[in-house]
């Protein structure tokens, strides 16, 4: 962690000043790299994993399979991994070490971890085991690689993890001497365009149920429209079941629906989805509730009203102070609109 802080901490020519912050956030992203390692390794544990090599025993790696068996998942996270093999070879090399490091951890932390491992977990436990071998490879794969990526930056982690990787250690004697990535030739614009539709839609449907405070193991009713990405949605349902926690029996997808009454409506790039309110929330308690934190928002923006109208405060107060109350006002003032809507949507 500490390595890695000091890495990619600064820039050229430039003191930097060391925050233990800093230091404790990259101690939490080094845990989540163990932890996804072990998710990986158990997945891996009694699998029988094909191996690749591209040149000499250092350049071994884990097969990837036939571009068939490859979902959309699998097509965007080889994509991704990719382009952040390329952009990180082009900024090491130009000793731009901090934005290299930068890339390195929000692939692994916000695309690897948060977002391939859940898709890959459908696959790895739906009872279709071809489907479950070829999810394994590309974990692994794209594991083993970002492993030799993230080497210069925390190389006891990463050796630790690799040497534990089934075949691949075997095969060279450590992490430290295999091959830096060559390029895969994998990169996709298609799949991470649509797979990127599909993270909006799920952000979407994740931040409603926020809003209206449903409770994170409740599943909800949801209707999609979907347009001409019908064929994009109804293929993969599975994911935005699993990921947005949708009813998949009530799930309707067509090019065209018509709206539902009491519906949050949430319009996602070309794509509408309707999830009813009467599924999504208790109607009386949710009133009440919305109502209760309308007449709170309201108090406090008298409140503020009332200190911005006083000219004894305008005259004593510094300029910040002033500033920082007229942005909270502006805030609640928002927060009202919004919980006015959602009101309205209640009926």
């Amino acid at each position: 962690a500490l390595r890695f802080t000091l890495l990619t901490g600064g820039t050229p020519g430039n003191d930097m000043k060391l925050s233990t912050t800093r230091v404790e956030a990259n101690r939490n992203f080094a845990n989540k790299i163990w932890n996804a390692a072990r998710f990986v390794l158990m997945a891996l544990a009694g699998a029988p994993m094909e191996l690749a090599q591209t040149g000499d025993s250092h350049a071994v790696t884990y097969a990837l399979p036939d571009p068939a068996h490859l979902i959309l998942a699998d097509r965007w996270i080889l994509s991704r991994l990719e382009t952040v093999r390329e952009n990180v070879t082009r900024l090491v090399g130009d000793w731009q070490l901090g934005e290299a490091g930068r890339q390195l951890y929000d692939f692994l932390w916000s695309e690897y971890c948060d977002w391939y491992i859940e898709a890959a977990k459908n696959r790895l436990y739906g009872g279709d085991a071809a489907a479950a071998q070829a999810t394994r490879q590309v974990l692994a794969f794209v594991l083993e690689q970002s492993m030799r990526l993230m080497h210069p930056y925390m190389p006891f982690v990463t050796e630790a993890i690799w040497n534990h990787l089934p075949g691949v250690a075997a095969a060279g004697e450590a992490l430290m001497t295999s091959r830096w990535p060559a390029s895969s030739g994998l990169a996709d614009a298609t799949a991470e365009e649509q797979f990127g539709r599909l993270q909006e839609m799920i952000r979407a449907v994740r931040n409603a149920r926020s809003e209206y405070n449903v409770e994170p193991g409740r599943r909800v009713a949801a209707l999609i429209a979907a347009g001409e990405h019908t064929s994009l949605v109804q293929a993969n349902v599975d994911l935005l079941v699993s990921q947005a926690k949708i009813e998949g029996e009530s799930l309707q997808v067509a090019a065209e629906l018509a709206p539902p009454e009491k519906a949050v409506a949430l319009a996602v790039g070309g794509v509408t989805l309707y999830l009813p309110l009467a599924g999504l929330v208790d109607m009386d308690a949710e009133r009440k509730r919305l109502q209760k934190e309308v007449e709170s928002v309201e108090q406090q923006i008298a409140r503020i009203d009332g200190l911005l109208g006083n000219e004894g405060f305008l005259a004593k107060a510094p300029e910040q102070v002033v500033g920082r109350e007229k942005a909270k006002l502006e805030e609640l003032r928002g927060r009202r609109v919004q919980l006015q809507a959602n009101l309205a949507d209640l009926g």
